[in-house]
């Protein structure tokens, strides 16, 4: 499946490990539950089952393993709309049915394994969309359990994340990581934001595996630049240079996260450009230069979509080198 925003890559890049997910079965999902799921069966399974059209808004994993000794799946499904969606029980549903097919036509199964739904959600508000198919079923809870019975219905399990407490247990550091990213990368103190950046890079000092957590690092930042849109140019270089400071590979990793930040610009803008044409590009070039340099006048806004798409490009491939109104005037023919 092509990962077609940052939500999708980080979480794709945390909880494709399977230690992560062993970790957030052990620690999260209700006791009476993961009591019978044998964590050390678990095994990843290549096939997505994400509807091509929703690409955009899901992202998901599917694991197989045991429950209760018996052949399952649990099915990680990550939510990441900032509004709640009424339908998400009918959409796992649907994708149940994808993998119970898959699994009947190729394995020419009679019985069909559990399937075990399990959502991952981060949105600005508490979900209150509900867990249970019959939610979205009019009537049901009127009618009489002599007709209930004749209607499908399921649960899925729902993890909020902002329900997360970083506390002292024996977490996998990405799992932590994530969580903690994920329940404070919109929020509106931006010195909380910051304060988990820097926390995330203090826990990967701990992965025995430095390379694994430089790269992971990278994921990190790349995630955090991409979605959080009040991080100023100044916030950027502290984290980068923190980072810098704190491992050994310090101006090597510096270098590198610099040019995820050079090139935001760059990607966002010629992804765009090549969608939706130079007025694309322009609007991008205009949002990144008020967000890492000033405010622009209507006057330079209207110059700069009359700029070629050349000088689009190479006005956001230098944006971090732009510091005032006048840098940017340079560019301007």
């Amino acid at each position: 499946m092509e990962i077609q925003n940052p939500h999708d890559k980080f979480f794709k890049a945390t909880f494709a490990n399977v230690e992560v997910v062993k970790d957030f079965i052990t620690h999260f999902l209700p006791s009476s539950i993961r009591k019978i799921i044998d964590v050390t069966s678990i095994q990843p399974q290549k096939d997505s089952f994400i509807d091509h059209d929703l690409q955009e808004y899901f992202s998901d994993l599917l694991f197989q393993t045991k429950i209760h000794n018996k052949l399952a799946y649990i099915y990680l499904l990550f939510e990441h709309k900032s509004y709640h969606d009424y339908y998400t029980s009918l959409q796992l549903l649907r994708y149940m049915v994808e993998i119970w097919e898959t699994r009947r036509d190729n394995d020419k199964e009679d019985m069909l394994p559990i399937i075990m739904p399990v959502v991952l959600y981060h949105g600005k508000e508490t979900w209150h969309a509900g867990t249970s198919f019959c939610n979205l079923l009019e009537g049901y809870k009127d009618f009489p359990p002599e007709i209930q019975k004749y209607v499908p219905d399921y649960e899925f399990f729902l993890y909020d994340v902002s329900d997360y407490e970083d506390k002292e247990v024996q977490l996998n550091v990405f799992l932590r990581i994530v969580l903690m990213v994920f329940r404070d990368i919109r929020k509106n103190d931006i010195q909380v934001v910051l304060d988990t950046v820097y926390q995330s890079i203090e826990y990967l000092q701990q992965v025995q595996d430095q390379k694994t957590a430089t790269q992971f690092l990278e994921t990190l930042f790349y995630y955090v630049f991409r979605v959080n849109r009040r991080l100023t140019k100044k916030h950027y270089y502290d984290i980068i240079n923190h980072a810098g400071n704190t491992y050994k590979e310090g101006s090597e990793l510096a270098m590198t996260l610099a040019e995820i930040f050079r090139n935001e610009g760059m990607e966002e803008g010629l992804k765009k450009g090549k969608a939706e044409g130079k007025a694309a590009l322009a609007n991008t070039a205009i949002r990144l230069i008020t967000k890492f340099v000033a405010p622009l006048s209507e006057d330079i806004k209207k110059k700069i979509h009359k700029q070629e798409i050349s000088t689009l490009e190479t006005m956001m491939e230098h944006i971090d080198e732009l510091e005032t109104i006048e840098d940017v005037k340079q560019y301007l023919k």
